[in-house]
Formats: C-alpha cells, structure tokens, sequence
C-alpha cells in the first residue's frame, strides 16, 4: 500500500448483485483508498459472479466469502469483522453495498478527520427515493432522527450523545481495535451507533455529519425491503421501550387536527380548525424536509408518511417483544430491551 492509500474500504454484501458494480467502481475511484474487500455474506443471487468479473478490472478488490455465523454474532458484523481482520489501511471505512461514492469524497472526510482530530467520521448519506412510498417514509424517518440524533450533540465531546451511520463510518484503525472492533458490537442490530457508543466512551472524537457530496444511497428497492428494514430499525433506533414509543406517537401523529375533522359535522369551525391546523403540520414538515435536504415538496406525502412510520413503530415494537427481526432470509435474536 502506497503512503497516500491509507483507507482500507470493508462492505458487506448479501445479494447485492443490483448494486455492487457501482459501489466498488465509486470506491476504487477513491485514490485513497488502497484496498476494498468485500464480504459475500452466503448471497444466493449473482452477487458473486458481479464480483468476480470486478477482480479483473479493479486489483485493489478483494473477496471473502462467509460461512456459518457464529453464535452470538449478527450476520453483517460477522462479514465485516472478517473485512477489518484483512485489512491494512490506517483508516477503516466500513459502507454499505447499496452506496455511491462521490468523487472525492474519501479525501473529503480524511481532511474532515484531520480539521475535527475526529478518530470516527460518518456520514449520513444522500438518499435517493424514486417511488412514492420511498419519498414518503424515508425522509420521515430522517427527519425524526435528525431530531434525535443532532450533529451538534454528537460532535460534542461533552455531550454523551452518540451516533454514526453504517452506510458511511470510518475509523481509526487503531481506536477500532482499542474499542474491540466489530467482537464488541458482534450481537448489535444497530451496530453503528453502538459502535460510535463505544467510541465516544473511550474518549475517541466524533464527526457525524450530512453526507451530501460524499455518498449517495437508494436503501430500498422494493416497498417489501423497506418495510422489512425499518421493522428491524425503528423500534431500537427510535424508542426501545413501550412508553417511548407512546410518547413517538403522540408526538409525531397529528391527533389534534384529526380529531377537530371527526368533530367536523357537530359544527364547521371545528373542521376548518382542523384544516388550518393540518395544513400548519404540513408546512412545519416541509421546513423540516428542507434542512435534513430533501425536497419541500415531499410534504405532500406527509399523512401517508405518518400512517406508514406509525404502523412500522408498533410492527417494530412487537418484532423486538417476540424476540426476533428479519432480514434478507435471516432471522435475528434481539432483545426486549435493545
């Protein structure tokens, strides 16, 4: 590895043969960036395949395949543990098979790193939606979580908030190791922010910030996908108890203007006050839209926007009382109280 290559890039890729082509093709663009492994975590699509043509053009790519998980370990964690054991670079930046990466944008957030002394750097990425249940629950969800996870907080070194996300989080080889990699998280679901948890603990500088200009992501394919990964998310990302997912719903579901339109027929105020107050909610998301940089005129889809992200609150809510989630044709134990 060349002085000036001094990122290792890690993704893991489970039937991802839509979307790895571009991934390594952005990242081996990324002149920094020395060696990209990716982990064919058991695909049962062309994953492989897509991958072995890419060895030929791209002699930085290497392969790793998985095999049984072990037993305590998310099946994701395992993959990239297996990444971060191989690697070389000085910086571990660890995304997902599903992303973009901009030009430039690796040496972006190493200057980033350098300018903050942060020895963690993420990014939450541009997120592409093409369909109109992706434009009506994902910038929903961001923006929720905008408001729960703030970049200032997390920035902090006073502040114990803590986030990163997983699509774009790169790190300190050395802080990884010190915080125990991907072994210590291996049961996490959310095994970034657990991840920046540790890191923040241990006294390693954050930098979470908007990833607009250094990734762009389409999460989702189909409304099954989405469904399937915001049901395995919300609930510990959002709440992790019953009465915070009371006080989520109570606070982002417009109960009092939908009550003022049910009372509509005893009298027309009360309906006009209704609308009046639901078209306040929708301007009040549109504001919102604009500073997490999505479209305002996403607003549009805000009441179908709040049925969905209830409904995947209380799915995910449940999920996490049964004691298990899916994804991708596995299924994940998980804690009531994750």
């Amino acid at each position: 590895m060349t002085p000036h290559m001094t990122v290792s890039a890690i993704v893991p890729a489970r039937n991802e043969e839509a979307t790895i082509a571009a991934a390594v093709e952005s990242l081996a663009a990324q002149p920094e960036i020395g060696e990209i492994f990716v982990i064919n975590d058991q695909s049962t699509d062309g994953t492989g395949a897509a991958l072995e043509k890419l060895t030929s053009r791209f002699p930085q790519l290497r392969i790793l395949e998985t095999k049984e998980i072990p037993s305590g370990w998310v099946g994701k964690n395992h993959a990239v543990s297996l990444g971060a054991a191989e690697a070389s670079g000085e910086w571990l930046l660890f995304t997902d098979a599903d992303g973009v990466h901009l030009p430039g944008s690796t040496a972006r957030a190493l200057a980033d790193a350098t300018g903050s002394g942060a020895g963690l750097v993420s990014y939450s990425p541009e997120q592409e939606t093409r369909t109109w249940w992706e434009r009506a629950l994902i910038p929903f969800v961001y923006v929720r979580l905008a408001q729960k996870f703030s970049f200032g907080a997390v920035n902090d070194p006073e502040s114990p908030a803590a986030a990163a996300s997983g699509q774009y989080l790169m790190i300190r080889r050395e802080d990884y190791v010190r915080i125990g990699g991907h072994k210590a998280v291996a049961g996490e679901v959310l095994e970034d922010v657990a991840l920046s948890q540790l890191a923040k603990q241990a006294g390693v500088r954050l930098l979470f910030a908007s990833g607009h200009g250094i990734m762009r992501v389409r999460m989702y394919r189909t409304f099954g996908a989405m469904w399937e990964g915001w049901t395995k998310n919300l609930y510990p990302l959002m709440c992790g108890s019953t009465r915070e997912v009371g006080r989520e719903l109570r606070s982002t579901v417009p109960w009092i203007p939908f009550l003022l339109l049910l009372l509509a027929p005893l009298h027309l105020i009360l309906g006009a006050a209704g609308v009046v107050l639901l078209a306040g909610r929708h301007a009040a998301y549109a504001a919102k839209l604009r500073r997490n940089g999505f479209p305002a005129s996403f607003a549009i889809y805000y009441l179908p926007a709040v049925a969905m992200y209830a409904a995947a609150l209380l799915v995910s809510e449940r999920l996490y009382m049964q004691g298990s989630v899916g994804w991708k044709g596995r299924k994940i134990p998980v804690n009531r109280d994750s």
